[in-house]
């Protein structure tokens, strides 16, 4: 869980501001999103890490008790439903923890 009270600038001094397990995640998140979305921008965006082409495309973020993934459309999570079957989801979020990560290939 972030303990300083700074808003981040960039998302290595967002992901920095946690545990080392969650750290490895966040970067492991990082490093597939940028893989699938070479083109794609780093920014903060409502606070969170996200990728922006065009409008942002999808978010990351970490809390004291999962990780998510923020897709900024309001169809992802339904169009993966049956993959995401074990996973918390809302509309717009897809929540995991450390312990059981998202495929990387999802």
């Amino acid at each position: 869980m972030k303990t300083d009270r700074t808003s981040p600038t960039n998302t290595s001094e967002y992901i920095a501001g946690f545990p080392p397990a969650v750290q490895r995640v966040l970067r492991r998140v990082r490093s597939t999103i940028r893989k699938a979305m070479p083109g794609a921008e780093e920014a903060i965006s409502y606070g969170i890490p996200a990728f922006k082409q065009d409008g942002v495309l999808l978010g990351f973020a970490a809390s004291a008790k999962h990780c998510s993934i923020h897709p900024m459309n309001g169809h992802t999570v339904a169009d993966f439903a049956p993959d995401l079957a074990g996973f918390s989801t809302s509309t717009g979020t897809i929540r995991f923890t450390p312990g059981k990560p998202l495929p990387a290939a999802l």
